[in-house]
């Protein structure tokens, strides 16, 4: 090993440096405000937990995206968490124990053992929402408007959102009644749109059934046509996929009345997540990136394994993401530069500018520095016996 090759970091993990971490910071700070002023109560959960904590009703997948270890007090496996909404229900269910509506909101860290698309690394900086206690379309509507929210306050230019179901995809599996081999190969082909391979599952079910209806939806994607055209291939389906279909139709009409900029869609593959939706789920993009800025879905099942299993919704974002992608307006003057002198009176007036602005403090070694390139464009100086601040030419 070269020294060089010492402080190499690993694949898909980074330092953010300035200016970019002032900027993603400020982002961070906002969102997470703009949530509280929506009612949620900050929480931090832990970076490590046990297993059986972080896996909580969520399936194989974020199994895979978890970094293990053992813990040296106990022996007993730990993971390095890889997606926060387990933790908000372990604290919704176990700690809290509130009744009636919790909104809680977070933001930290998160690693996961692989990135989870060619555009983003493996310590994305986590933000999300979550609502416990309402099963209504109210709170689902309060959820996603709270995401849309965010993401015009990162200044994203333009957001398209696709909306889902994940009961259609359960309901038309379950009646078609799939051995879990099949089942799991079939939700794999719908996740990544393989409509080959979802053919050679599908491909010899009997007209009109479950099977065939999956295999046409997979090819449905769009706005309000394809939802017409999802209403005909289910056509006399059972009450239940009647009833996603409509919940569908009406929050994308409420939402298309509250904010007329954002575009709207329908995708029935849209199966993403940790296996742990069971309602309506919806995906945030912007145009130019691949991977979804911000998602989330209803999940009313993940807290039973606390012992309390709640009606749940919510949603989580990459603040890093979005600070790369948003167009801010940045409203922060440039800094001061005051002298390296040893002046008591100096001394006060940096203490009262620092309240409301940033001083950088001249060292000895500052002497040949020119303060521009500190990013200064007011200097204190010293007038009439009095330190006042002056703008750099």
């Amino acid at each position: 090993m070269t020294v060089s090759d010492r402080w190499l970091l690993p694949d898909g993990v980074e330092d953010i440096l300035p200016p970019l971490a002032g900027q993603i910071e400020s982002l961070r700070r906002e969102v997470m405000d703009t949530c509280q002023r929506w009612g949620y109560q900050l929480v931090i959960p832990p970076l490590i937990e046990y297993l059986e904590s972080l896996f909580t009703g969520t399936g194989h997948d974020l199994e895979l995206q978890t970094f293990k270890l053992t813990d040296q007090l106990t022996g007993r496996m730990m993971g390095l968490r890889a997606d926060m909404t387990p933790q908000a229900a372990r604290i919704d269910a176990h700690t809290l124990g509130q009744k009636g509506i919790t909104r809680l909101c977070y933001a930290g860290h998160v690693l996961h053992t692989r990135p989870r698309h060619m555009l983003t690394g493996r310590t994305p900086i986590q933000a999300g929402c979550e609502l416990f206690g309402s099963s209504s379309e109210t709170a689902d509507m309060e959820v996603i408007s709270l995401m849309l929210e965010t993401l015009r306050v990162s200044g994203l230019p333009r957001v398209h959102l696709d909306l889902a179901h994940v009961a259609i995809y359960e309901n038309l599996v379950s009646e078609a009644g799939f051995d879990r081999v099949a089942g799991e190969a079939i939700f794999d082909a719908m996740g990544r749109k393989s409509v080959p391979e979802l053919d050679a599952w599908l491909g010899d079910c009997p007209a009109g059934s479950a099977g065939e209806m999956l295999r046409k939806l997979a090819r449905v994607s769009g706005g309000v046509e394809a939802l017409a055209e999802a209403k005909q291939i289910l056509a006399g389906a059972p009450e239940p996929l009647q009833h996603a279909l409509g919940q569908l139709e009406r929050v994308a009409d409420m939402l298309s009345r509250d904010f007329p900029e954002v575009s709207f869609g329908f995708d029935f593959c849209e199966l993403r997540g940790y296996n742990y939706h069971t309602g309506l789920v919806f995906a945030a993009y912007v145009p130019g990136h691949g991977d979804a800025v911000g998602k989330g879905g209803r999940y009313d099942a993940i807290g039973s394994d606390f012992g309390r299993a709640r009606p749940a919704t919510g949603f989580s974002l990459d603040i890093r993401s979005l600070a790369s992608l948003g167009h801010r307006a940045s409203h922060a003057s440039g800094l001061i530069w005051a002298p390296a002198e040893d002046d008591d009176a100096l001394d006060g007036v940096i203490a009262g500018l620092r309240l409301t602005e940033t001083v950088i403090r001249a060292l000895p070694e500052d002497k040949d520095t020119d303060p521009r390139a500190r990013g200064c464009d007011r200097i204190l100086v010293k007038k009439d016996g009095q330190w006042v601040v002056d703008h750099l030419d």
